[in-house]
């Protein structure tokens, strides 16, 4: 499972899901939308059946926000982007009859995190045995890495349908620059016996092992 959500690239683009929907997932769209104080409602969505819960991003009237809580089928709590995931939910100011509409990047998290895991020599499961995803025991710290590729990758496919002048493109490459350098940095920490600890580091691009 990716380790990086559309919270993640809403806060490295905010304005991805306004501009570049049309690459999403889409999930809710409506124009019957309400907001009061940090709670929204739409009475004409179910938010339950379409998965949106924490880690989601609503766009309301052309405006971004974190999904922070699912209330109900027909309520959500959002915030205001926050410095701190957990901190209290920001109001965004009252509306209604607004338009929104939720959308998921969640496909190419998912084609980010298998690719990552492959180059890692980890396998998405323990079906297969040996080196498996649940032996990670630092899953957070490849978040950014994710959420980087999955920039990339939605960019370049964004920008392909509109020139290579453009600032789309040029945001393409400046997160393919911004991944490969993420991937660089980034390690994971193993429990390759079972129990509980770190014993084995292994880098994304090369691989390493450290015996404790």
């Amino acid at each position: 499972m990716a380790c990086a959500t559309d919270h993640d690239l809403l806060a490295l683009e905010p304005n991805l899901f306004r501009d570049v929907a049309f690459s999403a997932q889409r999930l809710v769209s409506s124009s019957s939308a309400s907001i009061s104080g940090t709670t929204l409602t739409d009475a004409s969505a179910d938010f339950e059946a379409a998965g949106v819960t924490t880690g989601y991003v609503a766009v309301v009237d052309d405006v971004a926000f974190e999904v922070v809580q699912q209330l109900s089928a027909t309520s959500l709590t959002i915030s205001v982007l926050r410095g701190d995931e957990a901190g209290a939910a920001i109001p965004p100011g009252d509306v209604t009859n607004a338009s929104l509409l939720i959308t998921t990047f969640l496909p190419q998290f998912a084609v980010i995190h298998s690719q990552l895991l492959h180059t890692l020599g980890i396998a998405p499961d323990d079906d297969a045995g040996g080196v498996h995803e649940g032996c990670i025991m630092n899953p957070a710290d490849l978040t950014c890495v994710e959420a980087l590729g999955a920039l990339e990758m939605i960019l370049s496919a964004a920008a392909s349908l509109v020139g290579e002048s453009s600032t789309l493109w040029n945001k393409a490459r400046l997160y393919r620059e911004r991944y490969a350098q993420e991937r660089q940095r980034t390690s994971v920490l193993l429990d390759t016996n079972g129990d509980g600890r770190a014993d084995a580091t292994r880098r994304i691009n090369t691989v390493q092992f450290l015996r404790t």
